[in-house]
């Protein structure tokens, strides 16, 4: 997994919202079926929204954005 600085500047940040990544996928592994998979960012995660890592702010806004991104991800999975 890659977390580019500039969407996550402080590396807690980008250590953390790997976890939320690999727990997604790995959640959504049986509904994705085989395969390598990517998830790209689209947006930064700013740091003034977000003041926190650990805060659950961030941890709930990564794992709604990944829940849909999956769901989304498994519908147009071939099989």
């Amino acid at each position: 997994l890659v977390v580019p600085k500039r969407y996550a500047k402080r590396a807690v940040t980008r250590t953390l919202l790997k976890r939320h990544i690999r727990a997604a996928v790995a959640m959504a592994a049986t509904a994705l079926g085989p395969g390598l998979w990517v998830v790209r960012l689209r947006t930064p995660f700013a740091r003034s929204e977000f003041t926190s890592a650990a805060s659950t702010r961030l941890a709930s806004a990564a794992a709604a954005e990944l829940a849909m991104l999956m769901a989304t991800a498994a519908t147009r999975s071939p099989r």
